[in-house]
């Protein structure tokens, strides 16, 4: 499996984004510089900081040590300890390691702690507040930060007692003045930075993870530090986050989108957007997935994955003069009579296409890694219950459940009056989109229903219920049983679908029988209750359309509908059950239930008002 993990190893030309970078931070010579790194979930933006981060520091000589590094992760913080008081004793910190090696600068450095420590308590309450702000100790805490050295230098010896104490720190009894404790800690932290002659970087990643209050506090601690002279700071976030934040950070203030956009761009000096994923990189980025998990299972030889790692992103660089990851490129990566690896390759090459024009997917790295670990998991389960499928079956029909999870569920109950699972349907339309023609429905004329049709192996061929049984993660499935007939399969395959009454369910249902109709009833109002919202008259239909061809099934149905969760139902389904007399007793219960919402009430009454 593929570890959901930030790297430094370069499948999608990332490379040349960091290199830039690092080489802008290294060409600053010490003035202050702050880079945001823009991009969604998951397209792999950790990534490319660790990357930026690496680089700088191949780009450091140890003898003249330039560059010191801090990775901060808010979103380790936020339950534990305030995200802005860990950043700043983090910096700290490393400072106060820096100036170990020299007694003048490690008296600094310790003096910078202080200011760091009195900064990190403003944020207390109470007794905290009320010394910082008069500089006199005020309960126990006061006494605990006087003792700490926060109001002045502490005295030397006990005194003689608390009482002692108390009154050689009460001396200086002078208020703290926050703003120039502020300025004052800027001040030392820059000169401690010039005589260490160190340029201090600190990267900011996971930001968009963190809670809204934890992301702000963020932002404000690095507006402490930012613009000092030697430092720098990369700040990985998604733009749209962070506004979201702000307005939750300025909720009832009336702030503007301009505004809260201009909060974080008053932070950020270089706007630096993570690449956007084509054709071409998720082609590339799954070949290395597969290619790295055939090397971890010894399939695949060390010294060739080493040259695929430098051929791919060469490949991606070049990329705009024509030259395409094609599939006679990725053939030429692995041993081209290794026919087992050739079909990875191959695999790559026809899902690449979809995974990156879905809007589902959108070449997303973490969601593409995401979909491979399903397809070997589920391979991996086919084995020890007796299934036979190849990588590029589970593939093709996980695509589907990704993509298209209506088409997906809507080829799946066909499933169960197919003969020996295979839906007749998809045969004929995979058939029709090879030579060259527009598939009917339930697929649509559109590019990815005829790419994904087009993709090996041809599923209208195979029996599907191995595919659906491995895929119960993703839906339940249900196969039928000895108690239904054909023309009862027929009718939970139409039933599971209708969004409504029509002409081909009443006749679905006739020819089913009351025995089978009601066998199918109860089962498809089970199979759908994991998606059913009580909010639409897909809802409701499973139960009202058997029960208006056949009356001897209302109480069954009573039964089942007295069964909903009261608090979820919508008004929207209340007229069409009012209309069937068997749904009134239940509507009654609903309009006494304090469960009940008011709008629900309000149209059952008007309901009863219409049907007078």
């Amino acid at each position: 499996m593929w570890h959901d993990n930030e790297t430094t190893i370069d499948y999608l030309n990332f490379g040349v984004v960091a290199d830039a970078c690092a080489k802008l931070l290294q060409r600053a010579n010490g003035q202050p510089i702050s880079v945001g790194v823009s991009g969604g979930w998951g397209v792999g933006k950790s990534s490319l900081v660790r990357m930026i981060a690496a680089r700088l520091d191949e780009g450091t000589r140890p003898e003249e040590n330039t560059y010191v590094v801090v990775t901060f992760n808010p979103w380790l913080y936020q339950d534990f300890e305030g995200a802005r008081s860990a950043l700043l004793q983090m910096v700290g910190d490393e400072v106060l390691r820096r100036a170990s090696t020299s007694e003048g600068l490690l008296k600094k450095a310790k003096k910078l702690l202080q200011r760091i420590n009195l900064l990190r308590l403003v944020q207390l309450g109470g007794e905290a507040a009320a010394t910082i702000a008069t500089g006199i100790p005020v309960g126990l805490v006061g006494r605990v930060l006087a003792k700490a050295g926060v109001l002045g230098e502490q005295p030397e010896g006990d005194g003689g007692g608390e009482q002692e104490n108390a009154s050689s720190l009460l001396k200086p009894a002078e208020p703290v003045s926050l703003p120039n404790e502020i300025q004052a800690f800027r001040d030392a932290l820059e000169e401690l930075l010039e005589e260490l002659k160190i340029t201090l970087v600190v990267f900011v990643d996971d930001l968009d993870r963190c809670l809204p209050q934890t992301a702000i506090s963020t932002l404000e601690s690095i507006r402490l530090l930012l613009f000092l002279k030697r430092s720098a700071f990369v700040v990985a976030a998604d733009n749209d986050f962070i506004k979201g934040a702000v307005r939750v950070h300025f909720e009832g203030t009336g702030i503007s989108d301009e505004v809260a956009t201009n909060y974080f761009d008053k932070l950020i000096q270089v706007p630096l957007h993570v690449p956007r994923l084509g054709v071409n990189e998720a082609k590339a980025y799954l070949a290395m997935l597969l290619l790295e998990r055939a090397k971890a299972d010894g399939k695949f030889d060390e010294d060739r994955f080493k040259r695929a790692l430098v051929a791919v992103p060469e490949r991606l660089r070049t990329s705009w003069r024509g030259d395409a990851v094609t599939l006679e490129f990725l053939k030429s990566l692995v041993d081209v009579g290794n026919g087992e690896m050739v079909a990875l390759m191959e695999l790559a090459e026809g899902l690449a296409p979809l995974l990156a024009t879905s809007s589902k997917v959108n070449a997303n790295p973490r969601l593409m890694k995401r979909f491979l670990n399903t397809v070997f998991l589920r391979s991996a389960l086919a084995e020890p219950q007796g299934i036979q499928l190849d990588l590029k079956a589970l593939a093709k029909w996980h695509l589907l459940e990704r993509c298209d999870e209506a088409l997906a569920n809507e080829l799946a109950s066909k499933v169960t009056s197919a003969d020996e699972g295979r839906v007749d349907a998809l045969r004929v339309a995979e058939q029709t989109v090879r030579e060259g023609g527009t598939p009917a429905a339930p697929f649509k004329d559109e590019f990815f229903h005829k790419e994904w049709l087009s993709l090996e192996p041809a599923l209208g061929e195979l029996d599907l219920r191995p595919l659906l049984h491995l895929s119960r993660d993703t839906a339940t499935r249900e196969f039928g049983g000895d108690d239904l007939t054909p023309q009862g399969r027929a009718l939970r395959d139409a039933l599971q679908v209708a969004a409504g009454a029509n002409d081909q369910l009443t006749q679905a249902i006739r020819t089913a029988g009351a025995t089978q109709t009601e066998i199918v009833m109860a089962k498809v109002w089970q199979l759908k209750a994991p998606k059913r919202t009580w909010r639409q008259v897909e809802d409701v239909v499973p139960l009202l359309e058997p029960c208006k061809v056949f009356p001897e099934l209302n109480a069954k149905a009573a039964i089942l509908l007295a069964q909903a969760p009261v608090k979820d139902v919508g008004p929207g389904v209340v007229p069409l059950l009012y209309e069937q007399p068997w749904t009134r007793t239940t509507l009654e219960s609903w309009l006494e239930s304090p469960d009940a919402s008011r709008l629900v009430k309000q149209a059952i009454e008007q309901a009863k008002k219409g049907a007078r």
